[in-house]
């Protein structure tokens, strides 16, 4: 066990999730989608006798579900609006322009959406199509100023109508890691694994946090620990999914590291699925040295070490 103070800088890094979100829908909001593949634009009708623009599924009066197609109009005037100075990634426009709510003729609630160039309240404007609409309200590329739609062939669409939409989801920060978080990455780069106490006589924590959960203490004590350690709980994934870089079926299990009081996840390979259970003693395989980074993923995987199990007893308390 050593106390390390480390003067070195925290580290940072660029830091992006993204997913896409996929989602079914049902019949009023296929219907909506569809037209929009076919340049067209539908509202559903309310007991109250409102028109819904985007639709809605159920009466915002009784909660019933709502089943009346209205097709409304491409050409609206803008209720009230917002000037985008600088637009930003993934906006409609690269350009500067306005962020609009306009009620669609025949309409009776307003869609937000951007109209390119500037506008005021009781504006008239209308859609501008993409090229390739593929059923989503990005088919509507945006707004612009005048009273006449846009010429729309006519045209047959012979594709089942739309089921399923696909929205991306992005978000980018700037990621700057903590000072056990930044000690813990550096020894991970030189393929040494540190945990974190708070004192002589805390629990062990891997990876290292600011503070012990139980006590508050800051985790001022980094403890070396081995590579092996013991398998506490797993899950087989059978399941193809969209991005999976491993082939099923593969193991994700948490490793109790000897040493260490939280178990960490992980992939185990190099053993059949089936064989793989609670208690398994496991070793880290490392990436070669000069593939390392910043990051858990220098650890390959684990892999069975042929030791006995070890005893439920000691590791009951982990699970």
């Amino acid at each position: 066990m050593a106390l390390i103070d480390s003067h070195d800088p925290p580290l940072s890094a660029p830091l992006t999730l993204s997913f896409d979100y996929t989602r079914s829908v049902g019949p009023t909001l296929s219907a909506f989608f569809t037209a929009l593949r076919e340049r067209r634009i539908v509202g559903i009708r309310g007991s109250d006798g409102r028109v819904h623009v985007p639709v809605v599924e159920y009466d915002p009066v009784t909660c019933a579900p709502l089943t009346e197609i209205v097709p409304v109009s491409s050409v609206g005037t803008v209720l009230s609006w917002s000037w985008q100075a600088e637009p930003l990634e993934g906006q409609p426009l690269g350009r500067p322009f306005t962020w609009a709510l306009i009620l669609l003729d025949g309409a009776d609630t307003a869609l937000l959406h951007a109209v390119d160039g500037q506008v005021g309240t009781g504006d008239r404007v209308h859609v501008h199509w993409v090229d390739e609409p593929m059923g989503a309200i990005t088919d509507i590329a945006h707004f612009v100023p005048g009273d006449e739609p846009e010429p729309v062939a006519q045209t047959v669409d012979e594709r089942d109508p739309v089921t399923v939409v696909v929205s991306p989801c992005s978000l980018a920060v700037q990621h700057t890691a903590s000072r056990p978080e930044s000690i813990f990455l550096r020894a991970m780069r030189q393929g040494t694994l540190l945990g974190a106490r708070a004192g002589e006589n805390g629990k062990v924590y891997f990876p290292p946090r600011e503070a012990d959960p139980a006590t508050g203490r800051a985790l001022d004590h980094f403890v070396e620990l081995p590579d092996k350690g013991t398998v506490t709980t797993f899950a087989i994934i059978n399941i193809p999914f969209a991005g999976q870089k491993i082939k099923p079926p593969y193991v994700a299990a948490y490793v109790l590291l000897d040493g260490a009081d939280i178990p960490f996840l992980h992939l185990v390979t190099e053993v059949d699925a089936t064989d793989v259970r609670m208690g398994m003693r496991v070793e880290a395989v490392w990436k070669p040295s000069g593939e390392r980074d910043f990051g858990i993923d220098n650890i390959d995987h684990f892999r069975p070490t042929g030791e006995p199990d070890a005893d439920y007893d000691t590791y009951k308390h982990h699970l």
